[in-house]
């Protein structure tokens, strides 16, 4: 029974350290998630605006948004949003027109 309490108690107290991401694991996704994201854009000169929005891992999803030039002739190279959602899992980006979303500073 003694012996079962201090594996318990060891295993309570390195299990949070089994689940933390290295520095280096964050700076990945991050990489990875702007390049996705340029990537899927349909803007010219796009660029990511603001910070990103990192939601937990039971939904696996960043939202970011982009800024750039609309490239159809009839926009007339006017100021455009996109929102941009990133899977993690699968590190595919999906975006979606967003005009309406502005960066607050």
């Amino acid at each position: 029974m003694r012996h079962t309490g201090k594996i318990l108690l060891i295993t309570l107290l390195l299990s949070p350290l089994a689940h933390a991401s290295s520095e280096a694991a964050w700076q990945q996704n991050t990489q990875s998630r702007q390049q996705a994201c340029l990537k899927a854009s349909g803007l010219k000169g796009v660029k990511v605006v603001g910070k990103p929005i990192q939601y937990d891992d039971s939904v696996g999803y960043d939202a970011v948004l982009l800024e750039g030039r609309y490239p159809q002739k009839h926009m007339k190279n006017q100021l455009g949003h996109e929102l941009c959602m990133y899977q993690r899992a699968s590190g595919k980006a999906v975006v979606s027109e967003a005009d309406h979303l502005r960066v607050v500073k």
